[in-house]
């Protein structure tokens, strides 16, 4: 794939289906228009004339929205592109543009620091929109509605939720009737179990789709750097095994233990710029600090999980290679902590095997364990159903009964095994390089 000119908007982190959105989605200017690439479409609209005229930061928060479970949070602030006269032409929700948004705290980074930060300012800058920021939503320069959304994209693709969506319909439809007509129809029974089936099949499905996709727009990859943890600090073999840095052609990318990707560009007007070694006042290595321009820290990669270890000075090495930034030192006072503030990569390694297991678990949907429970009634009831009509229809019966108990084994196996896995192998202590090569050569 074409690599888009820069400055370019990079999205937020994401993991499993949303690693393709990390990958494809940008936001960026080319002959005189807006660009918006995700993996779905390709939208261009005109800068200036009776096109884009000027931008609005609206630095206001969102309400949070809530669902079954805790709430959603709310926006961390709008970016409205409006016409010359002040339509509204399209708007944009900053955070969702923000690499590292997902792990800092609601509105920890505002206002100008923000636009800054993920690249708007320099975008707007590059296309020549001025750009205003407003404080109150009840500011003349708000539009009060309408755009379009320039999102990059959601988690899930679209043939899932359809899926989902019409799985659901349908079977509430069938549950209804069968609940308050007190009969069963063979019809109806069918039609439950089915549409029960199809919500486990679907997301067996996206656990393939995702599988398959995962190397269809795979970048190339000029360094990659493992973690090299140093004895006793609680590393386990899951952390070793899918944390990683990768230095590619135009992005420097951190993938945490929970697979999740945060992508920073390499090169334009918001890329990092430096890696800086921190060390205490007693001279002892902290930790690299990974800096944008104005010295703004994007990330920190904390020394005793990174390079301490056997492979760990090698590391340290090839990632300023092939990184190409500039490369400072700086010492803290004794009573200075590091690092200040929230950011990105400090808690690399979860608290326990539990947690761990919990955070590298296939992404669900934003309604949780709610949609799992559902799932779960939705095949236990269609085996009720199923043996309910037994006598009838046995034939029919016995592929109810079958979907059902189908439906609940395609939910639980995946779990089952991702549990099994973790305790029994991945999140084990990890074992020196050493050790593993000298018992690898004395069973050989």
């Amino acid at each position: 794939m074409t690599l888009p000119p820069e400055p370019a908007l990079r999205p937020a982190g994401s993991r499993g289906p949303g690693l393709e959105r990390c990958r494809v989605s940008r936001l960026f200017v080319e002959d005189g228009e807006l660009v918006l690439r995700t993996r779905r479409r390709t939208r261009r609209l005109p800068v200036g004339g009776t096109g884009i005229a000027r931008a609005v930061f609206v630095d206001v928060p969102g309400a949070d929205k809530e669902r079954m479970g805790p709430p959603i949070p709310g926006s961390w602030g709008e970016l409205q592109l409006q016409d010359r006269d002040g339509g509204p032409i399209a708007r944009l929700d900053v955070e969702q543009w923000l690499p590292e948004s997902p792990v800092l705290p609601k509105r920890f980074v505002q206002g100008e620091h923000l636009l800054g930060r993920s690249g708007v300012a320099s975008l707007l800058k590059a296309a020549g929109i001025p750009l205003h920021v407003v404080r109150d939503r009840n500011d003349p320069l708000v539009a009060s509605g309408g755009g379009i959304w320039l999102g990059p994209g959601g988690d899930f693709p679209l043939w899932y939720w359809a899926v989902r969506a019409a799985a659901g319909v349908t079977w509430f439809a069938a549950f209804t009737f069968l609940v308050f007509s007190g009969t069963a129809p063979l019809w109806a029974v069918l039609l439950l179990a089915s549409a029960a089936f199809a919500a486990p099949l679907a997301r067996l499905a996206l656990r393939a789709w995702t599988a398959l996709h995962r190397d269809r727009h795979a970048p190339v990859v000029r360094e990659r750097v493992a973690p090299s943890p140093a004895p006793g600090c609680g590393a386990t073999v899951r952390f070793r095994r899918d944390t990683e840095l990768r230095v590619q052609d135009a992005d420097l990318v951190l993938r945490d233990l929970g697979g999740q990707e945060y992508w920073f560009p390499l090169t334009g007007p918001h890329a990092v710029r430096s890696l800086a070694r921190v060390n205490a006042h007693t001279g002892t290595p902290l930790g690299v600090e990974v800096r944008g321009p104005g010295e703004q820290v994007r990330a920190v990669l904390p020394w005793d999980l990174w390079f301490v270890g056997e492979s760990g000075a090698e590391g340290w090495s090839r990632l300023r290679r092939a990184a190409g930034l500039t490369v400072s030192e700086r010492r803290l006072g004794p009573k200075t902590h590091w690092p200040k503030g929230p950011v990105l990569g400090p808690r690399m390694l979860p608290e326990s095997p539990r947690a761990a297991r919990r955070v590298s678990r296939f992404p669900g949907t934003i309604a949780g364990v709610s949609s799992t429970a559902v799932m779960a009634f939705a095949s236990a009831f269609s085996v009720v159903q199923g043996l309910g009509i037994s006598d009838e229809h046995p034939e029919a019966s016995l592929a109810a009964v079958l979907m059902g108990a189908l439906g609940l084994v395609l939910q639980a196996a995946p779990y089952a095994a991702h549990q099994l896995d973790g305790r029994l192998r991945l999140d084990r202590p990890l074992r020196p390089l050493r050790s593993q090569q000298t018992s690898r050569e004395a069973s050989g």
